[in-house]
């Protein structure tokens, strides 16, 4: 078995493509339940943030439940894909036929065993987001593998290896100042919004639509700042929406009246988890026809987008998507830099205890195995003399137990210790599959 992650990033294919393979709260389940109807596949965890959609799984034979995930992404994205990787064995996995490798202007990308629990741990660091420490990105760590085990989808595999990156994605934040300023997407939205506008909202009029963690992230930095804007929050659930509004005693409208009170708004920060776009030229036209002097500013922090593209070419509008908070998040992070080798001796650190931890249970296996023939074996001797030790009182018979179960863990105890001491190493790997060899286990 090995396990593998195998996911599209943005930097490798164009937002239109991230969007269609991008799995919703609302899909997840569907989508966990349907990779592991492959028999290939053990144990299946779907990541899916702003930056990634990714499945990290177990497979029981590595081509196979590679070319099953792939299938899964073709579906979703409707074209063709290769991971082109090699397997555990060396051998290169074949394109499928009627594959074109690098069809979306990039691909699907596969890590194997240690080199996806590294990048795991990247990812839960936050040194694979768009803003560098970013704590929203260990949230959603946490709560796609909280849904696999929710979904019976995530075993004692997938378990340590997600425990272990929401450990060290903690580690990182507390032991370096990786997550110091500007680290997370909401915040980053507010900020550029603010840079936009002369570097403040004060006196403007905002409206946030979608009061999930990332709406929930933008009203915080709203009220975080000197001169906090007029707000509006509008969300498919009003409870929601009027729980995060009172924070700046903010006003609440239904997503149905949203037009109208975009019609009196500055600023529209938008970021639901729609599975299709809510604004369209159609829609703001209009609003804009009937203020000509007052322009509004757009920042879609959704994916998929919330708003058209096209609203971006009409008059008076300016459009800022994720490959714009993205370069804006990289500016700002010049100064958490730095930071990046602290927070990568951490994960070298942690890496190590996680392959220590996985050759150790590696071994336990091969010792168990171990033990349990040498029991059978004194079970059977001691039943095969059954004949001669029937005349043995019970004190000769507690004695003779004694003797040969002595006996057997004098014999097993020098290589189980040799095999636990060299566990993790290439030495142990030779020592168990030589046990394995020589014990028939």
């Amino acid at each position: 078995m090995a396990v593998v992650v195998v996911g599209v990033h943005e930097r490798d294919v164009p937002l239109d493509v991230l969007e269609r393979v991008a799995v919703s709260d609302l899909d997840l389940g569907k989508a966990l339940k349907s990779l592991c109807d492959s028999p290939h596949l053990a144990e299946a965890v779907v990541l899916s943030t702003c930056l990634r959609t990714e499945v990290y799984a177990v497979v029981e034979r590595f081509h196979d439940g590679l070319a099953d995930i792939e299938a899964f992404f073709e579906s979703r994205a409707g074209l063709r894909w290769s991971a082109g990787v090699a397997g555990p064995d060396g051998s290169t996995v074949p394109p499928r036929e009627g594959t074109t490798p690098g069809a979306a202007a990039g691909g699907l990308y596969c890590l194997f065993d240690d080199a996806a629990a590294a990048h795991l741990f990247e990812v839960a660091a936050g040194l694979d987001s768009a803003v560098l420490g970013e704590g929203e990105v260990l949230r959603q760590v946490r709560h796609a593998h909280e849904r696999a085990r929710a979904e019976h989808t995530a075993g004692p595999v997938l378990g340590r290896l997600f425990r272990h990156a929401v450990e060290i994605g903690k580690r990182a934040r507390s032991e370096t100042d990786i997550a110091r300023g500007v680290t997370s997407l909401s915040h980053a939205a507010v900020a550029l919004a603010a840079e936009e506008l002369g570097g403040s909202l004060e006196g403007r009029r905002v409206l946030v639509v979608g009061a999930g963690e990332m709406g929930s992230g933008m009203v915080t930095a709203l009220e975080r700042m000197s001169a906090p804007p007029e707000l509006v929050v509008a969300n498919r659930s009003r409870a929601r929406a009027q729980e995060i509004a009172r924070r700046l005693d903010g006003e609440v409208v239904d997503l149905d009246n949203v037009s109208r009170v975009l019609a009196g708004c500055d600023v529209l920060l938008t970021c639901t988890a729609a599975p299709s776009v809510l604004f369209e030229p159609a829609d703001v036209a209009p609003l804009m026809g009937e203020r000509p002097e007052r322009p509004l500013l757009v920042v879609d922090a959704a994916l998929p987008r919330d708003v058209d593209p096209a609203v971006g070419a009409l008059e008076g509008v300016t459009l800022r998507d994720m490959d714009d908070l993205r370069a804006f998040a990289e500016r700002q992070m010049a100064g958490r830099l730095a930071e990046v080798e602290r927070v990568r001796a951490v994960l070298a650190r942690e890496m190590e205890r996680y392959r220590a931890d996985s050759a150790a249970r590696n071994a336990v296996p091969v010792i168990s195995s171990l033990r349990t023939l040498g029991e059978s074996v004194r079970n059977e001797e001691l039943a095969r003399h059954a004949g001669r030790l029937g005349t043995l009182d019970e004190e000769q018979r507690a004695a003779v137990e004694a003797l040969t179960r002595g006996i057997v863990a004098k014999l097993l105890h020098e290589p189980t210790v040799r095999l636990k001491d060299a566990a993790g190493s290439p030495r142990g790997e030779r020592l168990g599959e030589a046990l394995r060899a020589l014990f028939d286990l």
